[in-house]
């Protein structure tokens, strides 16, 4: 299994697509991905969220990285896995969903929202850090995080992101984001999830642009 970071150094920018619709999955991805998204996370409170992940992996294989976003319990890692899922992301830091995904084989990104959960998580094997919800914290917060944290983690603030939020949260060392609402809605037409999702991408190397991070 690759490194995590591999997937998110061309554009770190995680969708979260609550509420989609197996029907959906297809043209909804597909609009995503045109945009140059690489990680597709379906929370596991939509509707049959595992046929959506299930036609999504189908359709994009070892190109995307497709799994499920709030994941609750050890017991879900075996049906997301089958269903072709290689990521779990949860709003909670809750050790044993972390270890069942990584026994799965599966990369894991768990919400923290204290520097105690952080630590906790990743020696559990967390992949990556969610700061959630980022709406409780700040740029601030994250920068004094990563002065402890070890070298190298990855932190994506998740919550209340747009593209013209951004900027602070990369100066302070924000590995990426996780977007929500304001990039995917339930009954937002697929065309308007490209759009959203490409002044997404675009406003990330924007301001990588601008504080001379190479894009």
């Amino acid at each position: 299994m690759i490194d995590f970071k591999t997937w998110l150094d061309p554009l770190p920018l995680v969708a979260i697509l609550r509420g989609l619709h197996p029907d959906e999955a297809a043209d909804v991805g597909d609009a995503l991905v045109g945009a140059g998204f690489r990680i597709l996370e379906v929370p596991l409170n939509s509707p049959q969220p595992l046929e959506s992940i299930r036609r999504l992996a189908a359709r994009f294989g070892d190109e995307r990285l497709v799994g499920a976003g709030t994941v609750l319990h050890p017991a879900s890692v075996r049906d997301i896995a089958d269903a072709g899922g290689r990521i779990v992301v949860m709003p909670h830091a809750d050790v044993a969903v972390i270890r069942a995904a990584k026994q799965a084989g599966l990369y894991c990104v768990p919400g923290v929202a204290t520097p105690t959960e952080a630590f906790a998580a990743l020696a559990a094997g967390a992949d990556a850090l969610k700061l959630f919800p980022a709406e409780q914290a700040s740029p601030a917060v994250l920068k004094a995080w990563l002065a402890v944290l070890p070298p190298g983690t990855a932190v994506l603030p998740v919550g209340g992101i747009a593209p013209d939020t951004m900027g602070p949260w990369l100066a302070a060392g924000a590995a990426g984001f996780g977007i929500g609402s304001s990039l995917y809605a339930p009954g937002r037409a697929a065309d308007d999830v490209g759009a959203r999702a490409l002044a997404f991408a675009q406003a990330w190397r924007r301001h990588l642009d601008s504080q001379g991070h190479p894009a």
